[in-house]
């Protein structure tokens, strides 16, 4: 399970250094194979500035998921031509560092600062600038949609 944030920073080659947290887990659960595609919203609108980041065997759960929606539904197609459509597999190397292709460095506006942000089951990676500015947004926001189906769920 992965969980919390960390600033790290992309190098001239646009590769991320994981932090060394999370490799020994990642060497466990995927023998360091990931997959990393364009994050969507609600809408299965590509999210400006982030990207999602999967260890190989959640990838495969969410693409068997995926393959079982309905082929002619206009949300499912846009979901698997966002999603499936920019995903590219990566490996981390042996000192944790993994390279985002530069399609989807560009779709993040990812430049040197960036934030990993731990997902349970997933990694986040956001532009730093998109991330604050999100962070923002949910504290500023009165949005409750959703909150029902929360129930009884308590901190």
């Amino acid at each position: 399970m992965f969980r919390g944030i960390s600033s790290i920073s992309l190098d001239a080659k646009g590769r991320v250094a994981i932090p060394t947290r999370y490799r020994e887990e990642l060497q466990e659960c995927c023998d360091r194979q990931m997959v990393v595609t364009v994050a969507v919203d609600d809408k299965c609108i590509g999210e400006p500035g982030c990207l999602w980041l999967y260890p190989l065997p959640e990838w495969e759960k969410l693409e068997q998921t995926i393959s079982k929606l309905p082929t002619l539904n206009k949300m499912a197609g846009k979901l698997r031509r966002f999603v499936i459509g920019n995903a590219s597999e990566c490996e981390m190397d042996t000192q944790g560092r993994l390279l985002l292709p530069e399609k989807l460095r560009e779709f993040a506006g990812m430049e040197k600062h960036i934030v990993l942000v731990g997902q349970l089951n997933k990694f986040e990676i956001w532009n730093d600038e998109a991330w604050k500015a999100k962070e923002q947004e949910w504290m500023d926001g009165n949005d409750t949609e959703g909150l029902e189906e929360l129930g009884s769920l308590s901190f």
